[in-house]
């Protein structure tokens, strides 16, 4: 019995000492001291390494934010102050009431387009707003005083003039919103929700978008983020030019929070800023002819009305005639012929090429001022 516990100790000690070898023997080896730990070398640095290589995300995203440069500083918020007025019972019966105004801030963003500080917005933002309040705040935060030079309900558009010549900014380029595709990127920026100076991207949806929301609608669909406050405010495109004015969001009846933005294409807010600019009001344009087709069958376009003594009539355009193109544009319905003639100003000359009885010819058509709204 003895014996094998001494067995059992020495067999106890080999295994001990057989660890303390295999130990010194790793320290040994690894160039370390069995009586200290020394932590490995760190290769971590805070430094950024350069970029190695091509980066196509890279360079898009270099591409969206010098275009949001761009245009930054001249984009702004539209501040407006309105009264409501609301009646109060004044007796437990509820018959009798007091009229109290109320006083209502109201907010939209709006872009400079002219050195001499005119700024393009929605007219809602404005409707029912009192003149004497209105205010712009610039990107940097100044705020300036405001006054309306016009509006146009058609198009929901309206034109402010910063009282100042102290806002110093670049006027925003224009775009040829013509000449945009369907699935181009684009910014809007704008102030939702009161964030001033918000950038959202997408891409454009669809063009010659109607939603029965305007008189006269020509809309710019797209899938970038529009909510309250960015009405006014620029749609962009990836170089920084000005290819619409966000005016209106279209969400499903449930509210799920899934929107689609609609957008007034810059070559129409440039005629009417410019008409609302010169004359106070935007006079529409027009020919003195009526477009459609004759029959749900047909694909031709033609005349279907000539008023008497309008630049149709007396360029001698006749109903039946067949509409080939406008501004050498083609043209499939009346809304493509619209299109062209709203983007002229009353004045100007439109061509249209014509087919009768076989033979095509041109005619010079100088638009004048529509009788009316455009619809």
């Amino acid at each position: 019995m003895q014996r094998k516990r001494w067995m059992l100790i020495g067999f106890c000690g080999l295994m001990v000492l057989s660890a303390l070898l295999s130990s010194v023997r790793r320290y040994q080896a690894e160039g370390r001291s069995p009586q200290g730990h020394h932590p490995p070398k760190s290769y971590f640095s805070p430094r950024q390494l350069p970029i190695q290589g091509s980066n196509p995300a890279r360079q898009f995203s270099n591409a969206i934010a010098d275009a949001v440069e761009k245009v930054m500083c001249s984009v702004v918020v539209v501040r407006t102050e309105k009264i409501q007025y609301r009646k109060v019972p004044v007796d437990p019966f509820g018959f009798l009431y007091d009229i109290v105004p109320e006083q209502l801030a109201g907010e939209g963003s709006g872009v400079i387009i002219d050195e001499r500080g005119y700024v393009i917005t929605s007219w809602h933002v404005l409707e029912r707003a009192d003149p004497r309040l209105i205010e712009i705040v610039m990107n940097d935060g100044t705020k300036l005083p405001a006054s309306l030079v016009g509006f146009d309900k058609s198009t929901d558009l309206a034109v402010l003039k910063i009282e100042s010549e102290t806002f110093g900014c670049p006027v925003a380029e224009f775009g040829d919103s013509d000449a945009l595709r369907v699935g181009e990127v684009v910014i809007a920026i704008g102030s939702p929700f009161s964030l001033q100076s918000s950038v959202t991207v997408g891409h454009v949806s669809q063009k010659g978008r109607r939603m029965q929301i305007l008189p006269y609608e020509d809309f710019i669909q797209t899938d970038a983020a529009i909510n309250q406050g960015n009405s006014g405010g620029p749609l962009i495109d990836v170089d920084g030019r000005l290819i619409g004015i966000n005016a209106a969001i279209k969400t499903d009846a449930q509210k799920k929070g899934v929107g689609i933005a609609f957008a007034i294409p810059s070559n129409l807010a440039m005629v009417v800023a410019k008409s609302l600019i010169d004359n106070g009001v935007h006079e529409w344009p027009w020919v003195g002819a009526a477009f459609g087709k004759a029959d749900s069958g047909m694909t031709d376009l033609q005349v279907t009305q000539v008023w008497r003594d309008t630049p149709a009539a007396r360029s001698g355009v006749l109903p039946g005639d067949i509409v080939l193109a406008v501004n050498d544009k083609p043209v499939s319905d009346q809304y493509d012929i619209y299109r062209v003639i709203f983007s002229h100003a009353v004045g100007e000359s439109v061509r249209f090429r014509i087919r009768r009885d076989g033979s095509t010819f041109e005619v010079r058509l100088v638009l004048e001022e529509f009788p009316g709204l455009p619809y």
